[in-house]
């Protein structure tokens, strides 16, 4: 029988876990859930979904054919460690921001077959935006297997490595500024005498369908904004405001900081690595 394993047992672990299982998956006894001390943690994950969970990440390891590393990305070493013998044919899918393939590689070996993912935190809502991108080493059949598993919680695109960074900068971080949009919007809303509840509403009404009809349609998002602008009209009217505050520039500059940051961060991680071996 199949298992899989999480290393770490934070709120993305949980997410992915009540994904594979309500989708039928994985049942609650192919599941297993390693964290370094937690003990109270892995009790509430374990009566809440019914599955097994131990201290002992070697353990994990040889009963997995997947191991899951969600573990936060400073701890990715101490959470490694002592399973690298344990890995030999088996699936390592890293959802640990900022650690590259390459990294992964002096942790485990050259041979090893890797996958790194990059979920946001809507995967809590199974909304997710996943894209997940392979070493040479994994074969088709554990991509396909791999995307099965973020598709439960959302959707999940494969992309090469190299794109890994832009994905942060977009769908990983993409959550935070639509809620700062959000909070902008709700300010509004207070400042214009709107009771406080009808305009969370409202406003997360409006965000949703948004959403729903740039997935839904074959028009562009710029084509979408241009018919609901009339001229002279309301949405006109704000429009030009935020065209005036330079709101487009800002977020693309936005987006691709973050992009760079996640790169300084890869970069960060794999030179600590580095001279932590040296």
């Amino acid at each position: 029988m199949e298992k899989i394993g999480f290393i770490g047992a934070g709120s993305m672990a949980e997410a992915i876990i009540a994904g594979l299982i309500k989708d039928g998956i994985f049942q609650p006894e192919q599941v297993i859930v390693a964290n370094r001390s937690n003990s109270k943690r892995l009790e509430e994950l374990s009566t809440k979904y019914g599955i097994k969970t131990t201290q002992n990440k070697k353990e994990l390891a040889e009963e997995s054919s997947i191991i899951v590393l969600a573990m936060k990305p400073k701890d990715v070493k101490a959470g490694t460690d002592g399973i690298q013998g344990e890995i030999d044919q088996k699936l390592i899918v890293s959802v640990l921001a900022g650690i590259s393939i390459d990294t992964m590689k002096r942790i485990f070996g050259n041979q090893a077959a890797i996958i790194r993912a990059m979920p946001n935190t809507s995967a809590t809502i199974a909304k997710s935006a996943t894209a997940i991108a392979a070493s040479e080493n994994v074969t088709m059949n554990q991509i396909k297997k791999c995307q099965t598993l973020f598709e439960a919680i959302g959707i999940c695109k494969l992309v090469d490595e190299s794109q890994l960074d832009a994905v942060t900068g977009l769908s990983g971080s993409g959550p935070a500024y639509v809620y700062f949009l959000a909070e902008a919007m709700e300010k509004a809303a207070s400042e214009m005498g709107l009771d406080s509840d009808v305009a969370k509403e409202l406003i997360a009404q409006t965000l949703l369908g948004a959403s729903e009809m740039i997935a839904s349609s074959d028009k562009s998002p710029s084509q979408l904004r241009k018919e609901v602008s009339s001229p002279n009209g309301t949405t006109e009217a704000g429009i030009k405001v935020l065209q005036e505050k330079g709101v487009k520039d800002a977020l693309i500059s936005c987006v691709k900081r973050s992009c760079e940051r996640s790169n300084e961060i890869k970069t960060e991680f794999q030179t600590a690595l580095i001279s932590s071996n040296s």
